[in-house]
């Protein structure tokens, strides 16, 4: 069974990029252009882990992903952002890591890897 990956973020090259490179590695892509989607596709798709940009038009990440954590605060979330500044930021500590974008994926692969190993063996 294929493990679900949810790619929230307004920029349709990286949601397409990420998609591409995730599903290289046998992942299912569920894509979402902004945070009120993703909630929405959370709660049709159920997935295995949540990738969020934080500034998007609208809802921001920050405000989706504590939307996400109330209904499944075993969701693991990656907050993905351009912004290292938001590392720091208390707001954002809910999330099980936090990765400034790259198009090297190898850190949100591995992390993905990581975070969902971690989940099976709690499970």
């Amino acid at each position: 069974m294929k493990r679900k990956v949810l790619v929230t973020d307004d920029d349709l090259g990286i949601r397409k990029f990420y998609e591409r490179e995730l599903r290289r590695r046998d992942y299912e892509v569920i894509l979402a252009s902004n945070a009120q989607e993703a909630i929405e596709k959370a709660r049709e798709e159920r997935p295995d882990v949540v990738v969020m940009d934080i500034r998007m038009p609208g809802m921001d990440g920050i405000q989706a992903m504590n939307r996400l954590l109330e209904e499944n605060n075993e969701l693991p979330i990656i907050i993905n952002s351009a912004y290292s500044s938001y590392k720091e930021s208390f707001m954002s500590w809910s999330a099980d890591a936090y990765l400034v974008k790259s198009t090297d994926t190898t850190e949100l692969i591995s992390t993905i890897e990581m975070l969902l190993e971690d989940r099976s063996v709690c499970l």
